[in-house]
């Protein structure tokens, strides 16, 4: 047997206390740089918005309360007395179903229409960048061009579509007498511009779904249906909500369609698709009383908050998070 000595342990050295670290006024620059240049960087986008979208609002709202006077620039507070004058119009409660009708008729067909292009792109097809530049072209296009387009495509008595229809044997349909109609031919308009550019979002929300999801699942036994319900869909919550909350927002302000639909812009003879913004327009610069016009733009910025808040809540509760089934 081998006995083995420990060692006693080393006495404990006394170390000189460490001289406090001068940080130099590069290093404090070098900090500063890194905690303040991610604010510089974003700064521009809130100058400008306060410039040219917070201050216009603040400024819309305190109008919206006052009988304004346009020549002298000022006006007197009345109180919600505006907002009781624009509840009190025949044509408000026109224009706000008006706009509701053309919102609901171009915005769901809009959306399904997205999902179902982007789905198809999303696959293995030939000449993928040509399809994707292509869906993108009607977005690219002037507003006002396609307006003016549409609008002699749905003609009454030369249109190109009446023309189809009666050479079919059928009666014409009286795009610009009949309130449905006319909702019709505007919202396919705004699906033939908008379609596209929702599809690209769609589509590039795709693409970032992980593919290995997609092969477990064929290797479970589950077809393309089953994984665009299962996978696909419940993937795209985040930005299904964006884009539902975008159609709400764009379809609830329409303006260019229903305004160039017909040559005076007025939304027709008989206010069959008069909206809320041509209404705003007509109150604004039609008989110049802007405070008025701030009312009724405020009730339409509840409106819109209003219902973007229920899709929200909708969309929450139709499309699960992915992986919770």
């Amino acid at each position: 047997m081998t006995a083995t000595a420990t060692r006693p342990p080393a006495p404990p050295t006394s170390r000189p206390p460490r001289a406090p670290r001068v940080i130099s006024f590069s290093q404090r620059l070098s900090r500063w740089d890194l905690k303040l240049s991610p604010y510089l960087y974003v700064s521009p986008f809130f100058l400008m918005f306060a410039i040219v979208g917070l201050f216009p609002i603040a400024f819309t709202a305190v109008i919206s309360f006052m009988d304004w006077d346009l020549v002298r620039n000022s006006g007197e507070f009345i109180g919600f007395d505006q907002y009781l004058w624009i509840l009190g119009q025949p044509q408000f409660w026109t224009a706000l179903r008006n706009t509701f009708s053309i919102f609901l008729l171009s915005s769901v067909p809009q959306l399904v229409a997205a999902v179902f292009i982007a789905a198809m792109l999303d696959r293995n097809i030939r000449a993928k960048t040509f399809w994707r530049m292509g869906v993108l072209v009607p977005f690219v296009m002037a507003p006002v061009a396609v307006a003016l387009i549409f609008s002699n495509m749905f003609g009454d008595n030369h249109g190109l579509v009446n023309n189809v229809i009666t050479n079919l044997g059928l009666q014409p349909i009286p795009w610009h007498k009949d309130p449905f109609w006319s909702h019709i031919a505007i919202a396919t308009m705004v699906n033939f511009r908008w379609t596209g550019y929702n599809t690209l979002i769609l589509l590039a929300a795709m693409q970032a779904i992980p593919r290995d999801y997609y092969e477990a699942a064929t290797v479970d036994g589950a077809g393309p249906l089953r994984q665009f319900f299962s996978i696909t869909l419940p993937s795209l919550k985040p930005t299904l909500i964006f884009v539902i909350i975008t159609a709400t927002i764009g379809g609830l302000q329409i303006f260019d369609e229903p305004r160039m639909y017909d040559q005076f812009g007025r939304g027709g003879a008989a206010q069959q698709w008069l909206t809320i913004t041509l209404y705003l327009y007509d109150i604004g610069w039609g008989q110049w009383n802007f405070g008025r016009a701030a009312a009724l733009a405020w009730i339409l910025f509840l409106i819109i908050l209003l219902i973007g808040l229920i899709n929200l809540l909708v969309t929450r509760r139709l499309v699960r998070d992915e992986g919770r089934r």
